[in-house]
């Protein structure tokens, strides 16, 4: 009864948070769009249904306690494909970079409600593999594969955003993908800046995660 009345309250304050901020940020776009008579930064709509992709994979196997080993690693492994492209939504302020638009504070405001947006539905969704993992094997287990979950999204941001790979990659174009891998990890030195930013990029999604979890933690019913 009590695993019940948590798992309300879990799926309620994620639906409404979600709700509010997805609301926001559509609204911010689309008053963006009528004030500068500009479509520029719809690509934040694709960007964010991207991100949505891995939150309702695991929101689907959450109502599945007792799904199949193999099943749920493959699962798993596409949720883990798309998990990067929530959190890619930060990088996108590198765009006010060539903005020369009189609504600059607009712009910003558009991109930080979608970025929210993003770490929102990355939490989320790591919050529950983090959980959907525990029962598989233990809370210390889970929590070390989520720092690693939470490493390799931040590389694979750094692949979206430099390299620009996308999550289908892997399926429609490997051998490219495979062999600027190869050589980001065997080439440390050449590819310096690859390793500062997964390793910074990771380090701020860490942190953010304990907040987090922390914060969830605390508002569970009593």
């Amino acid at each position: 009864m009590e695993n019940i009345k948590e798992l309300s309250f879990n799926k309620y304050t994620a639906l409404s948070t979600l709700s509010i901020t997805l609301c926001s940020s559509f609204f911010l776009l689309l008053v963006r769009m009528k004030l500068a008579h500009s479509f520029h930064y719809s690509f934040l709509m694709w960007n964010l249904f991207l991100a949505v992709i891995p939150y309702a994979i695991t929101t689907y196997l959450k109502r599945i306690p007792k799904r199949e080993t193999l099943s749920l690693m493959l699962w798993l492994c596409g949720w883990l494909l798309f998990l990067p492209n929530a959190p890619y939504i930060v990088t996108d302020f590198v765009h006010l970079k060539y903005n020369h638009s009189n609504y600059f504070w607009l712009d910003a405001l558009v991109i930080s409600a979608f970025a929210l947006s993003g770490l929102l539905l990355f939490y989320f969704s790591l919050l529950d593999f983090n959980k959907i993992i525990a029962k598989k094997l233990n809370t210390e287990k889970a929590n070390y594969l989520s720092i690693l979950v939470l490493f390799a999204s931040a590389f694979g941001v750094y692949l979206g955003r430099f390299f620009r790979y996308n999550s289908w990659d892997i399926v429609s174009n490997p051998a490219n993908l495979f062999i600027d891998i190869a050589n980001l990890l065997v080439n440390p030195e050449y590819m310096k800046e690859s390793w500062i930013f997964t390793i910074t990029f990771g380090v701020f999604l860490c942190g953010g995660f304990w907040v987090f979890k922390t914060l969830e933690q605390q508002k569970r019913p009593h």
